[in-house]
């Protein structure tokens, strides 16, 4: 055959345009390849005073938890899993912000009509996602306060949720034995009828308006402590509210109520990558779980609400696989303090409780600087992703910020958020190097294997819940490795561990 000379002019285009296809086959690979791990869809589920040992998958008997078990057997189960505190506020300020609620002195246990806790020039979380293309939403329980101050429910509320970062925001203002008893929607009270209007006061009643003291006979439900004053629905709560009768909630079906806001929420945002914050109320007091699940735990309604937050979060992933969205969909559960039994209202949660142990061998609880106060389960998981596997790395909340923003292009230095990412995902088996932990504003320090709580003037015990609060005139120190329970106070037998701990402790400090 005779060979044909091509004029080296259209040899040298030939080859140009070779090139250029191959590099733009590989810049598409590559392209599509980032695609797919930079923008997962994010959904952050967490669950309220949800303690280490309430799940199958984490050792509880006496609970079955399938669809929490399925994300713990599909993905990464954390041993070493830490909200940042023992209490409900300071921990969703921490998981939002990035930042140790220790450093801001209002972030404690707040009312029902407390001012706006994160400042709406502060970096968060969905802030962040938004800067990478997401859509940002979140569905559920807020508690981090509302306004400025002093808050008129009966017109649009600023700043709300939708000031900090969040598109979508579908929530109860603080807990559900707080007033006001109503969801706002985008800073708006829900069905709110004008000739109606809702007032809130946390100092005082309104007059003629019945309360758990002056009108017993109206309580469905009985309080223990600190629950005595507005009525609705049966259930005492904590503040006074009058008004809003439209507006306010049923405390059975606020489960299923979210749920349907969060389904719809993923049906409505699936074209683009969406973060998702749905915030649960179980198994936080008052615990009302809806007529389907009454009596199917037999230890209660603490049982029962936690068999129905299992089947809600079942339902939900089934969403996911329906809308098509699953497998590009990283999950993130976890809850925002340990447990509490009796937490001011008589519901048989001690009565009940038979054989199941919330705390999982953990000592102390909700309110405590002991680890039932903090550890809390934590899972990650990604469908074909993440290779399922129980990881002992040290992880926090408060990482998720500066770790999600790795994951999706976006870094950010400005919190004391850590990116232990690869931790999150399975990846590697160490996580943060230390972590100080906060209950009650006193903290502690978690570094490697050892605990060192400073001493602290207080009561050991808090006597209304009846859990111990860490609290002790001693430094304590416990090797967690070998002792889980904390039994054994190391402190004075080991002098220079001690030490060691103090020194990180009071550098992190500063």
């Amino acid at each position: 055959m005779k060979k044909i000379k091509l004029p080296v002019f259209l040899f040298g285009i030939a080859l140009m345009v070779l090139n250029m296809s191959c590099k733009s086959k590989v810049q598409n690979a590559t392209a599509n390849v980032e695609g797919d791990f930079q923008k997962p869809n994010i959904v952050v589920i967490y669950l309220d005073d949800l303690g280490y040992g309430d799940l199958s998958c984490y050792g509880a008997t006496e609970l079955h938890t399938p669809n929490i078990d399925a994300l713990a057997t599909g993905g990464v189960k954390f041993t070493n899993g830490y909200a940042t505190s023992a209490t409900c506020t300071p921990s969703r300020y921490a998981l939002l912000t990035g930042m140790y609620p220790w450093k801001n002195k209002d972030a404690k246990i707040l009312p029902g009509d407390a001012p706006l806790l994160i400042d709406v020039q502060q970096q968060t979380l969905p802030k962040l996602l938004s800067k990478a293309g997401y859509q940002t939403g979140i569905i559920g329980k807020w508690h981090l306060g509302l306004g400025s101050g002093d808050v008129n429910w009966n017109e649009t509320i600023k700043p709300s949720p939708n000031e900090v970062g969040f598109d979508v925001s579908y929530i109860l203002a603080a807990t559900q034995d707080r007033v006001p008893t109503v969801y706002i929607e985008n800073g708006n009270v829900v069905n709110l009828d004008k000739n109606d209007p809702i007032e809130v006061n946390y100092k005082k009643n309104f007059e003629g308006e019945p309360t758990a003291i002056s009108n017993p006979e109206m309580q469905t439900m009985t309080w223990h402590h600190g629950h005595n004053n507005s009525i609705v629905n049966g259930i005492p709560r904590i503040g006074y509210m009058k008004g809003g009768e439209a507006a306010k909630w049923s405390d059975v079906d606020m489960a299923d109520h979210f749920l349907v806001k969060a389904q719809n929420y993923v049906k409505t945002h699936k074209e683009k990558p969406f973060f998702l914050y749905y915030a649960m109320q179980q198994p936080h007091v008052p615990r009302t779980p809806h007529p389907r699940f009454v009596g199917k735990s037999g230890m209660g309604p603490r049982g029962d609400v936690i068999l129905e937050a299992d089947w809600c979060i079942g339902e939900f992933m089934k969403t996911l696989e329906a809308e098509g969205v699953l497998e590009n969909t990283l999950i993130v559960f976890s809850s925002d303090n340990g447990p509490v039994l009796n937490d001011g209202y008589y519901d048989d949660a001690v009565e009940k409780l038979g054989n199941h142990d919330p705390k999982g061998g953990l000592r102390g609880g909700k309110y405590s600087l002991f680890e039932a106060g903090t550890r809390v389960p934590f899972i990650t998981y990604w469908k074909n992703h993440i290779k399922p596997n129980v990881s002992d790395a040290l992880v926090c909340q408060i990482d998720l910020l500066a770790s999600l923003g790795s994951l999706v292009g976006v870094e950010d230095k400005t919190t004391d958020s850590e990116n232990i990412l690869n931790a999150l995902l399975g990846e590697a088996e160490k996580g943060r190097g230390h972590l100080i932990i906060e209950a009650n504003s006193n903290t502690a320090l978690r570094s490697g294997d050892w605990i060192m709580i400073p001493p602290y003037k207080g009561s050991p015990m808090n006597k209304k819940v009846g859990t111990e609060t860490g609290v002790s005139l001693q430094y304590q120190l416990f090797n967690l490795k070998e002792d889980l329970g904390q039994e054994t106070n190391l402190a004075k037998s080991n002098p220079e561990k001690l030490e060691d701990m103090v020194q990180i402790f009071e550098r992190l400090k500063q």
